[in-house]
């Protein structure tokens, strides 16, 4: 997860610093956005590079396990990869946060940050609120039915509470990116596959879902935009013979500075 902060925290950081430090004309402010895209293009490369060498760690260490335990005559082997792997996460992490220090910034506005904050305490049980990325997550098993784009009845009050706090004037300025994820189990069953041929559209529809709740709430829908990445961009490894994992299935709403989108 700390990827995710840590990308959420780029995004948020990049823009707060162009409206907080007031350039003196917009050739300065255009000079800046310009270096900074291109920088995020480099995080962007790093972070996917990052997240394919953490699931291969997992593997390989799973490997190494199953060896050990046999007995197998390549333990050494599966051990110094999986140091390998390990230390080229851990150089890749630090140049991550090395080049999110150098776009500077800050977070949420303090009265939007402590709004989300009390929000996410009262709803433990589904929600979670990362202050440095301005991500509101929801675990999608409580949001939605299995292999369903309706949104569950219980979470419907959530989703109008939360809706209240982007309608607040703590949160002007900012828009709102709702990014719909699930595991790597396969859609199967025929009424499904008809409303969701694949994880992808099964994300991107959820993902839609919440978009048209929020504005039935009153958030103008020129504020807010939807992504899916289906099962492809996990939080953790799903199980083998996909068999999924909870964790992955989830909806990420992410508060951004107007005119920049959520990864």
């Amino acid at each position: 997860m700390q990827v995710k902060n840590l990308i959420g925290f780029v995004v948020i950081s990049l823009s707060a610093a162009l409206f907080v430090s007031g350039c003196n004309s917009q050739q300065q402010y255009d000079d800046l956005k310009l270096r900074n895209r291109s920088q995020q293009q480099r995080i962007d490369e790093l972070e996917s590079q990052f997240n394919v060498a953490k699931l291969k760690l997992t593997q390989t260490e799973k490997l190494l396990a199953e060896a050990q335990e046999a007995c197998a005559a390549d333990t050494n082997a599966l051990s110094k990869k999986v140091e390998a792997l390990q230390s080229d996460i851990a150089k890749k992490e630090e140049l991550i946060k090395r080049m999110q220090s150098a776009l500077g910034g800050s977070v949420l506005p303090p009265e939007l940050a402590s709004d989300l904050e009390k929000f996410a305490a009262e709803n433990s049980d589904i929600i979670t609120f990362d202050e440095a990325s301005g991500m509101v997550k929801f675990k999608s098993d409580l949001l939605f039915e299995k292999g369903s784009d309706v949104v569950a009845p219980q979470a419907v009050d959530l989703m109008r509470k939360l809706s209240t706090i982007i309608n607040s004037h703590s949160a002007e300025g900012f828009d709102v990116t709702i990014v719909g994820h699930t595991d790597d189990i396969p859609i199967r069953k025929s009424d499904t596959i008809t409303m969701h041929p694949t994880n992808w559209h099964l994300s991107v529809h959820r993902a839609i879902a919440v978009e048209k709740l929020m504005e039935s709430n009153g958030v103008k829908p020129t504020r807010l935009s939807v992504k899916g990445y289906g099962e492809y961009r996990p939080f953790e490894a799903n199980e083998e013979g996909h068999k999924g994992n909870p964790k992955n299935r989830r909806v990420e709403i992410y508060l951004v500075p107007a005119g920049i989108t959520a990864k």
